[in-house]
């Protein structure tokens, strides 16, 4: 669809994965959206529609119609920034509301738990609580547990029931108010419960179960309690990054500089920084040398050196120097919000293995439901006719709530936020769930190798001179290729620039196209180029040691000086650092690693020793790259490609996962599944060991989830009790399903402390 737009929704109300099941249902089904994905974790909505069939105002409805809310973040055009501003602000208003609630309820349900329990534990103490008034005063102290901090059950239960679903609500609700009217008959009518049950008439000895009910709430208000805080963790990384921007900018305005916020900063500002300053904006430097320390955002320990003409970004931290630049990327432009939308965007993603736990929850709780009321009728048949009602109702109660789904919906979008914000810090941005649990089944990475295995600008390896110094050599070739525009020319140049060799006088320069170049060079006759073309000079060249050099992967260039073979200048696209090491990490994973290029086979089988390339695919045009890919790909390979996200695209596109290498460009976050923002090679297997790591913990929540329900049912029914006598009481029971969804949570914190082994 040409016109179709995204959004954002901040979503509040919902409490299961059910609740999250329901609202994308929902929003699939408005007119308009193409696609939709709520993820309970984050508490939000994504949303691809197309704008001139509906619109935010439209989805927002659907959302309330439901029972629910979405959050007023400013329009549509708000930021990442103002979008986590928002969460952030419910999460702790959401908190504090939900710690109201449980206090209030502890201090209330603390004396029912009294009042009915502390009899059976000190028999001596029987008869002090066993008097008639003791019911009725229970009911006093559970009825605001209940109906006041507990009211979000009721109100959740009756909007899922309106919409004929069931949700984690509907199981809360059903148990307690289960207990609450079997305890509120009893107390009302104790002569009628004497006489159905077999009891004495005593109302003091009828059978209540108000703590209960009292004490599931308290529990379950405790377990949510838990869970908030535990979430609100797992946001640590965005936070991380939006700490990073500094707060204002020392701007350079009619004449005098001023600090300003940054938010008010425009493109074309000159600003000045100083040493120690974060970089407030992405920019160029227009005077001043200094080193930036880029880690922040990039993960690489060593400073950057910077001058005029040199890109900086910002939020970004100088160090030494002083300098200043011109504002090109202001606002939600810069790469760091573009780095923190992009977070924030896989945050919300979903991973196809989520597919398997949203369609059990999607039918969950109606199994259960069914499970509870054959439950109860099974117990009220085969009980002792004066326990059979109480046996009834315990097991009832507590297969609903020890089947709370909350575990199995926290089980996967925790394990993203955390593995996704953890690879941010560590400048790997991956772009969402898919992407995430694809890496993890990868069996061959295709590296690019011009910019990706090596730097991409040709650079002087080697200097062989004859009759001559070395620096003489490369200040007479320097002098003469002044005036070439070739790239070989060009490296030459610049290697004299960075050695401080001297400049020379230059005149009658003349290019041979395909053989060289010729000059005179302070009254001396300098001829560049092949050896074949100082051959039809009449002059011999070190051919041998031209074959050698190529042999490396290198392009030499023959140099004679008044009609004598001066010697050779060997050019070539170094490979980068660490590259080696890169790809020993990747074969250590038990990957094929290849290489993808247009160069010569020659050159490139050198390039692929040098690395320790397991294939090459040499002499490939740009526009056959995709075909490569695809050939790998119908032998039954999982492909990822690794290149620069612009000159690759269609080969980006085509692998299972593309990863582009720069400096988190626009145009290679849109390209690729996985952006390294520091363009190191050891971020490709980083990004594959992270993946491999969270879609562990994500196997391991949903294990921890599935196992729960699958031993806790059974043993909630009551299925032991004809062996041992014992059932599971619903406390016991509304305490496991608070702690379980907990212990999920915390399991995928654990990976906030991951980080990548290298060979």
């Amino acid at each position: 669809m040409k016109n179709q737009s995204s959004c954002e929704l901040p979503l509040t109300g919902m409490h299961c994965a059910s609740c999250a099941a329901r609202i994308e249902k929902g929003l699939k089904e408005t007119p308009g959206v193409v696609n939709a994905a709520v993820n309970f974790a984050t508490s939000r909505a994504t949303v691809q529609y197309d704008p001139a069939a509906t619109a935010v105002e439209q989805l927002t409805a659907t959302v309330r119609g439901l029972g629910y809310d979405v959050l007023d973040i400013g329009g549509e055009d708000a930021g990442a920034e103002a979008l986590h501003e928002v969460e952030e602000q419910r999460r702790a208003q959401d908190y504090a509301r939900q710690r109201r609630r449980f206090v209030a309820a502890l201090l209330l349900a603390l004396p029912v738990a009294v009042l009915a329990m502390a009899g059976h534990l000190v028999p001596g103490l029987q008869a002090l609580f066993d008097f008639p008034a003791r019911p009725w005063l229970e009911l006093a102290l559970t009825t605001p547990v209940l109906f006041w901090a507990g009211r979000e059950f009721f109100v959740g239960a009756w909007a899922a029931a309106r919409h004929r679903a069931a949700d984690m609500n509907t199981l809360v609700a059903i148990g307690t108010l289960s207990a609450y009217l079997y305890s509120l008959a009893a107390t009302v009518s104790p002569g009628w419960f004497a006489a159905a049950t077999g009891q004495h008439e005593h109302a003091g000895t009828v059978g209540v179960y108000y703590e209960v009910a009292a004490i599931i709430v308290v529990l379950i208000l405790m377990g949510r309690l838990l869970e908030a805080r535990a979430r609100s963790r797992t946001g640590g990384a965005i936070r991380a990054l939006m700490d990073l921007a500094p707060k204002l900018a020392r701007v350079e305005r009619n004449g005098t500089e001023q600090d300003i916020p940054v938010a008010e900063v425009r493109v074309g500002d000159v600003v000045l920084v100083r040493p120690g300053e974060k970089v407030p904006v992405d920019g160029v430097v227009i005077d001043g040398r200094s080193t930036v320390d880029e880690s922040m955002l990039t993960g690489e320990p060593m400073p950057v050196a910077k001058q005029g003409g040199d890109a900086v970004i910002g939020a970004t931290l100088n160090k030494s120097g002083a300098f200043r630049l011109r504002a090109t990327k202001v606002g939600r432009d810069t790469v760091l919000q573009q780095i923190i939308r992009l977070v924030q965007q896989a945050q919300g993603s979903k991973a196809p293995i989520q597919r398997l736990a949203d369609l059990i929850a999607g039918y969950f709780v109606p199994v259960v439901i069914c499970l509870a009321i054959a439950t109860f009728v099974v117990w009220f048949d085969v009980a002792p006719q004066d326990e059979r009602l109480s046996m009834a109702l315990i097991t009832f109660v507590s297969v609903l709530i020890i089947a709370c789904p909350c575990a199995l919906g926290l089980a996967t979008p925790t394990a993203i936020m955390v593995g996704t914000g953890r690879g941010a810090q560590s400048g790997i941005l991956i772009k969402g769930g898919e992407a995430l649990e694809t890496a993890h089944r990868l069996t061959t990475v295709v590296f690019d190798k011009t910019g990706t295995i090596t730097r991409g600008a040709p650079a002087v390896t080697d200097i062989i001179a004859a009759g001559m110094a070395d620096d003489e050599l490369l200040r007479l070739a320097a002098a003469a290729e002044g005036g070439s525009e070739h790239p070989l020319g060009e490296a030459i140049v610049r290697s004299a620039r960075e050695r401080g060799v001297a400049r020379a006088e230059v005149r009658d320069f003349r290019a041979v196209a395909g053989f060289g170049i010729e000059a005179v060079v302070e009254g001396r006759q300098v001829l560049l180029g092949t050896a074949r073309f100082l051959r039809e000079r009449g002059m011999t060249a070190d051919e041998a040691g031209g074959r050698r050099l190529a042999a490396e992967g290198k392009t030499p260039v023959h140099a004679a000086v008044d009609g004598r073979p001066a010697g050779i200048i060997a050019v070539a696209d170094p490979v980068k650092e660490g590259a080696r090491t890169a790809i020993a990490s990747l074969h250590a994973l038990g990957l094929e690693v290849v290489m993808l290029t247009g160069d010569h086979r020659d050159t490139a089988e050198a390039i692929a020793r040098q690395v320790g390339v397991d294939r090459v695919l040499a002499e490939v045009l740009p526009d056959g790259k995709e075909e490569e890919i695809r050939q790998l790909q119908a032998q039954g390979k999982v492909v990822a490609m690794v290149g620069d996200g612009i000159n690759d695209a269609p080969a980006l596109a085509r692998a299972d996962i593309g990863i582009a290498m720069g400096s988190g460009t626009d145009v290679a976050m849109e390209a690729a599944d996985i952006t390294l923002v520091k363009g190191d090679l050891h971020g490709v297997a980083a990004s594959i060991a992270l993946s491999k790591a969270t879609i562990r913990n994500i196997k391991q929540n949903l294990f921890f989830a599935f196992i729960y329900n699958i031993l806790g049912i059974p043993l909630a029914a009551g299925v032991l009790y004809p062996f041992t006598g014992w059932l599971l009481s619903p406390v016991v029971a509304s305490l496991a399903m608070a702690l379980s969804s907990v212990s999920v949570v915390s399991n995928a914190l654990r990976l906030r402390g991951f980080t990548a082994a290298r060979s």
